[in-house]
C-alpha cells in the first residue's frame, strides 16, 4: 500500500528535489504519477520592506507531502536565515492547504552544531526543531546529524526523525573509484591505508571505516578552546601502528572553515605518510576553507577531497577546485521516500557495510 505523495522544495533545493523526482520515476512502482510533476508547487512572494509570503499553487490536500530545504550554500543564493524563514513559511502554507503529513527532507541541518545548552546561550537546533514541529511538520529527515545526543531533542510521538546514514554511499565510492576489486583490498588497502578521524569525537565513524575495509584506524585528539568558534589549541596523534608510507584518508562529518583538517594535516605531515585525502559528507567550506585547502594541496600535503552533494555546489566548482569529489546523494533520497511512502522499514538503509562482501558482488556481476 503507498501513501498518495507529492515531492517540493524551497528555492534552496528545486533542481536536486526534480533529480530526486526525476530518479523515483524510474522506478516501476513510481512511473509516469502527477505526484512527481509538482516540485515546483510553491510560489514565494517577496514584499519591499523584507517580508514574505509563500502560495501553494496546486492541490495537496490529504497528500504526504516531502519539502526538500537547505539554510546552508544553495542555488537560490540565499542567506541562511531567510532560507529558514522561507521553509518556515511553506510549511505553514502546506499546513493551511491541508497536506496530510509534511515530511521536511533536509540533507544537511546547517544549525546541527548549536546543540549544547550551556550557561546562557541559545540553541540554534534545538529553535529549528521546535519551529518546525510547531508549523505542523510530522516527520523530519536529514543525512548525518553533527551529533547523536541532538536526536533526543525530538519528541518521537510528536514528530518523526529519520537521520539516515550515508557514509555507506562513500565507502561504496570508495570501493568503485579506488579499490575496483578484492585482490586490490587484501593486497593494497589491508596494508597501506589508514583512516584517519579528526577528533576523538569522530572516532566512532572512523571506526567504522577502518572496519569496513579491514584497515588500521589512526585517532587524532584534538583540544579546542569553546570560548572561541572554529579554534583548535593542539592536535595528539593515536596510532598502533606507524603510518609513514601509508594512505591516509581523514574521514568527518563535515568540513566548514576548514580548520581542524588543515591542523591535522600538518601535524600529519612530520610522520610521513604516502599521501593524504579527506572524506566528509557535509561540505560548507565557509570562508577560509577554500584558501586552506588550496594551500595544502599547492604543497603536496593534499592529494583528494570526496565530499557529497547535501550542500549545493556552483557548476564552475570543477574548474575552480580540481581536486574536489562530489558524491552524488539523489539516489540515496529516492530509496528513503520510497520506503517512507511505501511504510517500509529503513533498516536496509542502516545496514553495515563490508568492502570485500560488496566488492566480492562487483567481482560477480563483472564476471557474469
Amino acid at each position: 500500500m503507498r501513501n498518495d505523495f507529492v515531492i517540493t522544495a524551497t528555492e534552496t533545493m528545486r533542481n536536486y528535489a526534480s533529480t530526486v523526482a526525476g530518479i523515483l520515476s524510474k522506478y516501476s512502482d513510481f512511473s509516469s504519477k502527477e505526484q512527481l510533476d509538482i516540485v515546483n508547487a510553491l510560489s514565494v512572494k517577496r514584499f519591499a520592506d523584507g517580508e514574505m509570503e509563500v502560495e501553494i499553487t496546486t492541490s495537496v490536500r490529504g497528500k504526504d507531502v516531502f519539502l526538500f530545504s537547505s539554510s546552508a550554500r544553495n542555488e537560490a543564493g540565499l542567506c541562511a536565515n531567510m532560507a529558514k524563514l522561507e521553509l518556515y513559511h511553506a510549511i505553514d502554507a502546506l499546513k493551511r492547504s491541508r497536506a496530510n503529513r509534511i515530511i521536511v527532507f533536509e540533507p544537511y541541518v546547517s544549525c546541527g552544531r548549536s546543540d549544547r545548552p550551556l550557561m546562557r546561550n541559545s540553541v540554534g537546533l534545538w529553535i529549528h526543531f521546535k519551529i518546525l514541529v510547531n508549523l505542523g511538520t510530522s516527520h523530519i529527515v536529514t543525512y548525518q546529524l553533527h551529533s547523536d545526543k541532538s536526536k533526543s531533542m525530538l519528541d518521537p510521538t510528536l514528530c518523526v526523525f529519520d537521520d539516515v546514514p550515508i557514509f555507506t554511499l562513500l565507502k561504496k565510492y570508495l570501493c568503485d573509484r579506488y579499490v575496483k576489486d578484492t585482490a586490490t583490498l587484501e593486497t593494497v588497502v589491508h596494508n597501506k591505508w589508514a583512516f584517519c578521524s579528526v577528533d576523538a569525537g569522530g572516532e566512532k565513524i572512523t571506526r567504522s571505516f577502518a572496519n569496513s575495509f579491514n584497515a588500521p584506524l589512526v585517532v587524532a585528539h584534538k583540544q579546542r578552546d569553546y570560548s572561541k568558534t572554529n579554534t583548535i589549541e593542539s592536535i595528539n596523534i593515536l596510532s598502533a601502528e606507524p603510518i609513514e608510507g601509508k594512505t591516509l584518508w581523514i574521514i568527518d562529518d563535515m568540513v566548514d572553515t576548514g580548520a581542524s583538517v588543515y591542523n591535522l594535516i600538518i601535524a600529519l605531515e612530520k610522520l610521513k605518510p604516502a599521501e593524504i585525502n579527506i572524506i566528509a559528507v557535509h561540505a560548507p567550506f565557509s570562508s577560509p576553507a577554500r584558501e586552506r585547502l588550496a594551500e595544502l594541496t599547492a604543497r603536496n600535503l593534499l592529494k583528494r577531497v570526496i565530499v557529497t552533494d547535501t550542500v549545493y555546489f556552483p557548476p564552475s566548482t570543477p574548474r575552480d577546485f580540481p581536486n574536489l569529489q562530489i558524491v552524488q546523494s539523489a539516489e540515496l533520497s529516492a530509496r528513503v521516500i520510497s520506503n517512507i511512502v511505501s511504510d517500509r522499514s529503513l533498516s536496509d538503509i542502516h545496514k553495515v557495510f563490508n568492502a570485500k562482501e560488496y566488492l566480492k558482488n562487483l567481482d560477480l556481476f563483472i564476471c557474469n
